[in-house]
């Protein structure tokens, strides 16, 4: 649609989908991106623009006018030597993704105009513009902004924040040396948006502490094993690129400055054990192990597997996962690295050996999907220690006390592409896997049942809570039809991996329970192109109840300050940390489960709000049993 504001007598004409060729002739043409080199068009309707592009039209014909035929446009013309514009106007075309008001007089743009918040072009050119609201620089889809021929000084440091911006047109326009001298250096377009983002003035307050949820209270009267545990992406320096995170400005960006907040973020927390992913190894060993360590901490690490076929320099810069306690409340039994590329290498193996003749298709699958990903999880075996009991001196029975107990705390970072949902649910299906096989370790090592063991899985599971991937790890079982499996369903080969009595499904035994509200987070990854719950910690209930967990980032903030994306310079990464408060449950007091509830057929997703566990005091009515 070319909507065309007459001066002469103030009327706005608007023509269903195009001008008349009477409109035409009338039209008097300035010199602008949005006006025709000449009057006329050619036969096929096109439009040659004096910065080379060409827009397509047709004129209605009178009896198509005639039959109320109307056209869906997106695009607007405002010309007639303009002075003013009224704010109202941009509340009524907030679908149009083109607005020309090039050749007209306006001194003034209303800051309204970010309403138009799908416009993808706009020519201010040739108007005598003495200043630019800094609303413009909530139009984060804008491409292209002329502004020639103005009388602009200076601009505001908000358009630095248009990152999609290609084209920014300054030529004929007064500017300030110090932008005149960027604007006209080699790919000074660029340059000039990264400066004015870099100059953005950080107006907006820090966002507001985060909430804790409690959900059960221990009796303080009674000896009760505490402990909280933290999860945290922390996001790698060599993902961090301004390309991917354009909206963000360099200098907070930039590791240096990153690198303070993130150890200031689980300083603040003060938890007991914490869980790290995208950890560049060579920040492991030069931040993350001896800042911790300074505060009690002792870690293990692994970088993902493709540091094995690097040398030395190369092999500084691969992320892993990081596993963090405090030494006076854990020590370490044992580590374990589960690497997704080597277990499917070793199914596979296995596979080809048994079916020959077949050439195992199904094992071609898992080489050509799974192994590829190089994705780890970490496990630390940690051993209980006296101080986990904040009222030591409370005398307690042998069989309630849990001091020299194993809790197995597990950390993953699950492939990222949405593309390959498959290849997501396959390496949790093998995490658990590889997990029973460390409990059936641990567990005749401490003389218990595996069932008994407390296990934490922490981590960036790049799987939203309605993804096979939520849904194998919380119910205990999928579907071997699932369509996240992909050329994965049916699949024999997964059964290696699989617990369950049930052939029509794959499961698993360690009865998980999620930590994350989703009703309540509705975010733990929070990007320009993705928002929402992708890390977890899930826990075993029948041996850790969960006391409280940390509630969700402030929404309102991000609102009031029209937060696109993280980071940002009030947040380090793109990710929040997730908490949780747990207790230990004794193995005296855990309720005993059948051995065929390999599927879990009880809802762990988590406690009811109505549930009498609110406010519950004591072992018995912590409901432990659950």
């Amino acid at each position: 649609m070319i909507k065309r504001t007459d001066h002469r007598d103030g009327h706005k004409g608007k023509h269903n989908g195009e001008m008349t060729r009477e409109d035409y002739k009338e039209r008097e043409v300035y010199v602008g991106v949005g006006l025709p080199l000449t009057k006329s068009e050619g036969s096929d309707g096109k439009k040659q623009l004096t910065n080379g592009m060409q827009r397509v039209h047709r004129i209605l014909t009178d009896e198509e006018l005639a039959q109320g035929k109307t056209t869906r446009w997106q695009e607007m013309e405002i010309h007639g030597r303009i002075r003013n514009i009224s704010p109202s106007m941009f509340m009524n075309y907030q679908h149009i993704t083109a607005l020309f008001m090039n050749g007209n007089q306006l001194t003034r743009i209303p800051a309204e105009i970010c309403h138009l918040s799908n416009l993808t072009m706009l020519d201010l050119s040739h108007n005598k513009l003495k200043s630019l609201p800094a609303e413009l620089g909530d139009m984060i889809s804008l491409c292209s902004l002329y502004l020639n021929n103005n009388q602009l000084r200076v601009l505001p440091f908000e358009l630095g924040k248009l990152f999609r911006l290609h084209t920014l047109g300054l030529t004929g326009n007064p500017l300030s040396p110090e932008i005149n001298k960027i604007y006209h250096e080699t790919n000074g377009q660029q340059k000039l948006l990264q400066f004015l983002l870099d100059h953005l003035a950080i107006n907006t307050v820090p966002p507001p502490e985060r909430n804790w949820v409690m959900i059960r209270h221990a009796d303080p009267d009674r000896p009760i094993a505490t402990f909280t545990v933290l999860c945290y992406n922390v996001l790698c320096d060599k993902y961090a690129t301004a390309t991917a995170y354009s909206y963000c400005p360099s200098w907070a960006l930039n590791w240096e400055y990153r690198k303070n907040a993130i150890m200031k973020e689980i300083r603040n927390y003060e938890a007991d054990i914490v869980t790290l992913q995208e950890v560049e190894t060579e920040q492991f060993k030069l931040l993350f192990n001896p800042e911790l360590k300074a505060l009690g901490y002792a870690s293990v690490f692994s970088p993902k597997s493709r540091a094995k076929t690097m040398n030395d320099e190369e092999k500084k810069y691969v992320d892993g996962c990081a596993i963090f306690w405090k030494s006076d409340k854990f020590e370490l039994e044992r580590d374990w690295l589960i690497e997704f590329t080597q277990v499917a290498m070793r199914v596979s193996a296995e596979r080809v050996t048994q079916v020959p003749v077949q050439k195992a298709q199904s094992s071609e699958h898992m080489l050509n999907r799974v192994m590829p990903r190089d994705n780890i999880a970490l496990c630390a075996v940690l051993r209980v220690k006296d101080n986990v009991y904040n009222n030591r001196r409370l005398s307690m029975s042998p069989g309630e006390s849990v001091v020299g107990c194993p809790l197995v705390v597990c950390t993953a970072h699950i492939h990222w592409d949405p593309e390959f949902c498959d290849v997501k649910l396959v390496q949790s299906i093998m995490l658990t896997s590889e997990l029973n096989r460390l409990l059936q370790e641990v567990s005749e090592k401490f003389r218990m049942h595996a069932n008994q063991i407390p296990v934490l899985i922490c981590g960036d599971l790049n799987s939203l809570p309605d993804s096979g991937v939520f849904e194998f790890l919380s119910k205990g079982h999928i579907s071997r039809n699932h369509s996240d499996l992909k050329q994965f369903k049916e699949d024999p080969i997964l059964e290696k991996f699989s617990i369950s009595a049930d052939s029509t499904v794959y499961g698993h035994t360690l009865r998980l329970d999620s930590s994350v509200d989703t009703s309540s987070v509705p975010f733990t990854n929070y990007t320009l192109d993705f928002k929402g719950v992708i890390d977890y910690i899930f826990s075993t209930p029948q041996s850790l109840a969960r006391l409280g967990v940390l509630g969700p980032f402030d929404m309102p903030w991000i609102q009031q300050n029209k937060i696109i994306g993280f980071p940002h310079p009030h947040v380090p990464s793109d990710h929040i940390p997730i908490m949780a408060q747990y207790a230990i449950i004794p193995s005296s007091h855990q309720q005993q489960h059948p051995n065929n509830s390999k599927v879990n057929t009880v809802n762990h997703l988590g406690l009811n709000n109505n549930s009498a566990s609110y406010g519950s005091h004591g072992f018995g009515q912590l409901n432990f049993g659950r």
